[in-house]
C-alpha cells in the first residue's frame, strides 16, 4: 500500500492500521521528523521491515515524478494506492514550478501519482486507487478560465474546486477507452477529529474549530474506506460520501468535462 499524505491524519491513521494487519506499507510526506515517527510507531509494532517512509513535496510535479520512480525500484507491485495529500490555504501561494499549491496538491499531485504507478497495480490482484476527496460537492464551481485562482483567490472555492477536478479525474481515469482493471473510488468519510492541515486567516481558524467539534473519531471515519479498500467496488468508478454512495452519472462525473480536464492537465504539464 501507499499512502500519499501517510504521515498525518486520515492517511496515518489508515497506514497504521494496515501494518498492524500485516500489510507493507510506504508512506509519503513532506517532514522528516513525521516520517520518524512513523517508522518509530512501526518499529514498536514489530513491523519496521513492512514500514517505508518516502520525503516529499508532492505539490512540485518533479517530487512526485521521483517518487513514481522510487516505488517502480523498490516495489514489484502495488496494490492499493491511497491519495490523502491536501493543505488548506487562506491566502493564494504559487509553487516554484508556477502552480497554484491547491491546484498542484490536491489535484495535480493525484493524477500523477494514479497514472504514474498504474503499471505496478494493474499486476496486483484486486488494485484500487482510493481518492480521499469530496465527490459530488455541489458548492462552487471549476474555473476553466483560471484554475489557479490568479483572480479573486478564495481558500474554500480552491478547496472545492480541487474535489470537482478529482470527481473528473476518476471519471477519465475509470473511462472504458483506457481498460484498466484498476478500480477508482472516490470517498469523502465526512470531518474527522485528526485536524485540519492549513494555513488560516482567523475567520477560517474559527470556522474549523467549530467543525471540529462535531467531527468523527479517526476510527470512525476511516471504516468505509477501509472496507473499500479491502473489496473494491465492482465498477470502474465509484463515489461515496458519509458513507452514502452517489450515483456516477452525477454532473460532478461528466465524461466530455473529464475529457476537458485530461487533455487540459496534460498540456500543462508538457509546458
Amino acid at each position: 500500500m501507499v499512502v500519499s499524505g501517510g504521515t498525518s491524519g486520515i492517511g496515518e491513521a489508515l497506514a497504521h492500521t494496515y501494518l498492524k494487519r500485516g500489510d507493507r506499507v510506504a508512506v509519503i510526506g513532506p517532514n522528516p521528523d513525521k516520517g520518524k515517527s512513523f517508522l518509530a510507531a512501526a518499529a514498536d509494532l514489530g513491523a519496521e521491515e513492512r514500514a517505508f517512509f518516502i520525503r516529499a513535496d508532492l505539490s512540485l510535479v518533479s517530487e512526485n515524478e521521483r517518487v513514481v520512480q522510487e516505488i517502480e525500484e523498490r516495489f514489484p507491485v502495488v496494490d492499493a494506492l491511497v491519495l490523502c495529500a491536501r493543505f488548506f490555504r487562506s491566502y493564494r501561494r504559487v509553487t516554484s514550478e508556477g502552480f497554484e499549491h491547491n491546484f498542484a496538491l490536491y489535484y495535480l499531485s493525484r493524477f500523477l501519482l494514479g497514472y504514474g504507478l498504474v503499471g505496478l497495480l494493474e499486476k496486483a490482484p484486486s488494485p484500487v486507487i482510493m481518492n480521499v476527496a469530496g465527490p459530488g460537492v455541489d458548492a462552487g464551481g471549476i474555473h476553466w478560465n483560471d484554475l489557479g485562482f490568479e483572480h479573486g483567490y478564495d481558500g474554500w472555492a480552491a478547496m472545492f474546486q480541487g474535489g470537482k477536478l478529482n470527481d473528473l479525474l476518476g471519471a477519465s481515469f475509470a473511462a472504458e477507452h483506457r481498460g484498466y482493471r484498476t478500480r477508482y473510488v472516490l470517498n469523502f468519510p465526512g470531518g474527522t477529529a485528526t485536524g485540519f492541515a492549513g494555513e488560516f486567516d482567523p475567520a477560517t481558524a474559527a470556522r474549523i474549530q467549530e467543525m471540529l467539534r462535531y467531527a468523527n473519531p479517526v476510527e470512525v471515519g476511516i471504516a468505509p474506506i477501509v472496507a473499500a479498500i479491502d473489496a473494491p467496488p465492482a465498477e470502474p468508478l465509484s463515489a461515496f460520501f458519509e458513507g452514502r454512495r452517489l450515483s456516477t452519472r452525477l454532473p460532478s462525473f461528466d465524461q466530455q468535462e473529464a475529457l476537458r480536464l485530461d487533455a487540459l492537465t496534460r498540456e500543462l504539464l508538457a509546458r
